[in-house]
């Protein structure tokens, strides 16, 4: 697959239905296993066009990365939403595709989000991972990540650890 057509730009109201796509795609694979089915499967029904609809109009940045002329991947970022982390910016989930996963696309999208942040003064970056994933662990030390907090958290009324990754 070609990666020399990929462009990476804010989302907009026309793509809900490619950001569900990524989504209910990208967490059936990230987390069999580790979030138990029904809750997982309860989390990616919520996330439905008029759950990203809203997530747009909240004004929190969402970046998308495009192969072409399709979405296959996001990063919702910002201002730290929880102090446990440390970090004045966090990247609240990074995800793609599984089939476009591994190809550099993840590192591009990540730095693209870090770029913003940083423009806009935020250079203390952390992102929480669920523990048990340690390919998403994997990414992030890779990154230049070191683990950071853990902290216990609730999905879906499942109680599972996760654990923060610091960038500075």
């Amino acid at each position: 697959m070609s990666t020399r057509t990929t462009s990476i730009r804010r989302a907009r109201e026309a793509d809900l239905g490619s950001l569900s796509t990524v989504f209910d795609a990208s967490w059936r694979e990230a987390y069999r296993g580790i979030i138990p089915g029904v809750a997982l499967e309860r989390l990616i029904a919520g996330r439905d066009r008029a759950w990203w609809r809203s997530a747009l109009r909240r004004g929190r940045p969402i970046a998308l990365v495009e192969t072409g002329e399709r979405v296959v991947g996001y990063a919702a970022y910002g201002r730290t939403r929880s102090r446990a982390l440390g970090t004045e910016a966090e990247i609240d989930e990074l995800y793609l595709l599984p089939e476009y996963q591994g190809v550099g696309l993840g590192r591009r999208l990540f730095k693209a989000v870090r770029n913003d942040l940083a423009d806009h003064g935020l250079t203390r970056l952390g992102v929480w991972s669920l523990e048990d994933n340690a390919r998403a662990g994997a990414f992030y030390e890779g990154l230049g990540g070191r683990a950071g907090p853990r902290v216990l958290d609730r999905v879906a009324g499942v109680a599972l650890p996760k654990v923060g990754y610091l960038f500075s």
